[in-house]
């Protein structure tokens, strides 16, 4: 008697396994249709954004740009100097009224803009590392003479005459071994 129970138990699984897989044939078959249309539905408007996108920042960026890279100290400045543009100065992604505080500061990256007459032709974009904030705004000066001179050579002549374009070489000097500093000594005591 337990012998029958375990076949008719075996038979009874091995019939429910037969139902099951062609169903699951079925389905499988039926999605494998399905997958490749939904792909190409799929990929056909994401190419679409996806170029909308690109032509949407690049006409946020202005179009065209000139880059330039000025320096000062340990600061380095990667200017995008912008044509057509309403004479916007961003600083790592702020404006530079906020990056820079003091005047001073403010008016010397606005001198070569000024000197050309650009100042409101133009949009400059910089991104600046290193250094401290008055080397950071001579390095922005820099690189946005030397992106002007790109823009067109005869603005040379006026921005060499200002020191605009001279790369300021001054830096701090090195400690040496022995000493307290660059050059000062320890104090000499007598005993």
């Amino acid at each position: 008697m337990p012998e029958e129970k375990k076949t008719t138990a075996k038979k009874a699984d091995a019939k429910e396994e037969k139902v099951k897989k062609p169903a699951t044939k079925a389905k499988k078959e039926e999605t494998a249709k399905k997958a490749p249309a939904k792909k190409a539905a799929e990929e056909t408007p994401t190419l679409v954004v996806e170029a909308e996108q690109a032509a949407a920042a690049k006409t946020a960026k202005g179009g065209s740009f000139i880059p330039a890279v000025g320096r000062r100290k340990t600061s380095i400045a990667r200017v995008r100097l912008i044509k057509n543009g309403k004479g916007l100065i961003t600083v790592n992604g702020k404006p530079f009224n906020e990056y820079f505080g003091t005047f001073d500061l403010r008016s010397q990256i606005e001198a070569p803009l000024k000197a050309i007459g650009q100042a409101e032709a133009v949009d400059v974009s910089v991104k600046v590392v290193g250094g401290g904030i008055r080397g950071q705004a001579e390095a922005v000066r820099h690189g946005i003479a030397r992106a002007l001179i790109q823009l067109n050579p005869t603005f040379r002549k006026t921005l060499k005459k200002l020191g605009h374009l001279s790369r300021d070489p001054r830096k701090k000097e090195r400690k040496k071994p022995g000493l307290k500093s660059a050059r000062r000594a320890p104090q000499w005591s007598k005993r």
